[in-house]
């Protein structure tokens, strides 16, 4: 299992709304999570068989910002 953080714009109930259904039907993501208390939105994702550019494209089809962070 590997885990992946990202910076987003994902900043409220509404956009996480809009990316659940995107990220919780991307096949090896066992869970994940927005901190939008952070300043960076920081996506938390912990999958396994992904890549870190899979889960950048699919909040990005939803039209919202992901750049991996250490």
């Amino acid at each position: 299992m590997e885990t992946f953080k990202f910076k987003t714009n994902i900043n409220c109930g509404g956009c996480i709304a809009a990316v659940t259904p995107s990220l919780d039907n991307l096949k090896g993501i066992d869970k994940w999570a927005v901190d939008t208390a952070n300043r960076d939105k920081v996506l938390t994702v912990q999958a396994e068989g992904l890549t870190a550019e899979q889960i950048i494209e699919s909040v990005t089809a939803k039209g919202y910002f992901a750049q991996r962070i250490d």
